[in-house]
This record gives structure tokens, sequence and C-alpha cells, in this order.
């Protein structure tokens, strides 16, 4: 079993998932809006992770009329974004863990 960070969809495979033509995968590529792994014979491999930022970036061009330099500020955001919602969830975690740790100190 592989994990999301995995590369193991080829481009062909992304592009049927996303619904784009794999011009247009290849074209994010060139602006460096995403970074694929290569095999050795130079294919192109992509992780859950990376199809997902793929489907992000089309529907921010699609939906939302961004460009080049529109995309590259939300991609940005977006992964600030997750940072935050990860960092946020490991303080929940610890906070719960306190608030054993001080109902055990108030208990005794």
């Amino acid at each position: 079993m592989h994990n999301e960070n995995d590369p193991v969809y080829a481009i062909g495979v992304v592009s049927r998932i996303i619904g784009v033509h794999q011009q247009t995968i290849r074209n994010y590529e060139r602006w460096g809006l995403v970074i694929p792994s290569r095999s050795l014979g130079g294919r192109r491999y992509y992780s859950q992770v990376e199809v997902e930022m793929i489907q992000k970036i089309r529907e921010w061009i699609e939906v939302l009329g961004l460009n080049r330099a529109g995309v590259e500020v939300m991609k940005k955001a977006y992964r600030k974004i997750n940072l935050l919602e990860e960092e946020n969830k490991q303080l929940k975690l610890e906070l719960i863990k306190l608030n054993k740790q001080n109902n055990s100190l108030i208990d005794y």
C-alpha cells in the first residue's frame, strides 16, 4: 500500500481523473505549479497530493478565472492553510492531553 505522497499516477491517468488534456498538466509543470517525480526513463508520475493540487489549480483557473500569478498566490495560501490546520489539530490533541493530566491532579 502507498501513502498519499507516493508518485504512482502517470500523466495519462491524471489527465483522465481530472478531465484535462495532458498538455494542460505539462503547462502547470512548466509554470512551476506542480513538480512530478520522474522515472529513469523520464516519465512523469504524480502522487495523490499532486493530483489534488492539479484539480485545485484547474478549479482556480476555470471557476475563479485566476491567471498564473493568481494561482501561485492561491497555492501559497492553500499550503499555509493546510499547515495551520495541521498545527491546530496537534494543539487540540495537546490540549486534550493536558486537560486529562489536570483532571488527574484534581481527582488526586
